[in-house]
């Protein structure tokens, strides 16, 4: 079983990181096109459990204690396989 963890910066706290990436993004001539950037970050877990509910909850324990800073992050997990 697998668990996707996708992180990323609460609205309403600036993104740098996307920022900047969406001002390249308009010098290369994305301006009309890209309307805002968001940068997170996704991490995989190969787990080693067949119960989909105590693995998530698993997980989610891992997110609240360390892959995510939940005071300026949100997470979102899916389990796959």
């Amino acid at each position: 079983m697998k668990a996707i963890v996708n992180v990323g910066l609460k609205q309403g706290v600036l993104d740098d990181q996307g920022k900047a990436i969406h001002h390249a993004l308009g010098t290369l001539g994305f301006k009309d096109l890209v309307k805002d950037v968001r940068v997170g970050k996704q991490i995989i877990l190969e787990l080693n459990s067949d119960n989909e509910v105590s693995a998530r909850a698993e997980v989610t324990k891992m997110c609240e204690d360390l892959l995510a800073n939940t005071v300026i992050e949100d997470y979102d997990i899916q389990i796959v396989g």
